[in-house]
């Protein structure tokens, strides 16, 4: 249904920090053209919300418990009609700008982001364009342009961030040195990095795996 150029931007807030959803409504109600719908504390509540209310942009944060940013974010996608996704989040790693454009946000902005900054980031995606501060976009041309890990290459990837040798990764895996040791070569490759340390250390710091795994 075509909009009115009167009607508001309708807008659902989605995090699980209480303080940061009331801060966003607040700032962004009294906006004129701007009408906060409703905001909840996580995927399945947004998902279930937006039965009942329509909104035209959401703005997701990305690392919550249960149902995360990305997959709210491939749940919308499988529906005809859904609202436009700005990712609001504290995290720029490579990987989670990554992970959420491939996934169908339309913008992708720090919660620490001006105000006005993040008005204009709404009214352009709203419409129809995307919003991603130079910074990150930069980031994101360069994520897209190294060769993507394999499903094999993220576990020995977590492994390898356990300090464990090859040997261990291959009993593990039940792979022998030989091919351990190939894919280690690989990683190290396509994550531009001198060795199996600072390949770990560099996909943690980029966000393609989590210290704690």
């Amino acid at each position: 249904m075509p909009k009115h150029q009167n009607e508001h931007i309708r807008i659902l807030i989605v995090d699980d920090h209480p303080v940061v959803r009331a801060g966003l409504a607040s700032m962004l109600g009294t906006q004129a053209g701007l009408k906060v719908i409703g905001s909840a504390s996580g995927g399945e509540e947004a998902l279930k919300l937006l039965q009942r209310e329509s909104a035209d942009v959401i703005l997701l944060d990305l690392r919550m418990p249960g149902m995360n940013g990305i997959e709210v974010l491939r749940a919308l996608s499988e529906t005809s009609h859904h609202p436009k996704v700005i990712v609001l989040t504290s995290f720029e790693t490579d990987e989670d700008i990554y992970r959420a454009v491939q996934a169908g946000a339309k913008g992708y902005l720090l919660k620490d982001t001006p105000q006005r900054e993040m008005i204009e980031a709404i009214t352009s995606v709203h419409g129809g364009k995307r919003y991603i501060p130079r910074h990150i976009a930069a980031r994101l041309a360069d994520r897209m342009m190294r060769s993507s890990l394999t499903s094999r290459e993220l576990e020995i990837l977590e492994m390898l961030a356990k300090g464990l040798t090859n040997k261990e990764i291959g009993s593990a895996l039940e792979i022998s040195d030989n091919t351990v040791r190939n894919h280690v070569i690989s990683i190290i490759d396509k994550l531009e990095v001198s060795d199996r340390t600072e390949a770990a250390t560099a996909a943690i710091q980029r966000g393609i795996i989590s210290a704690g795994e």
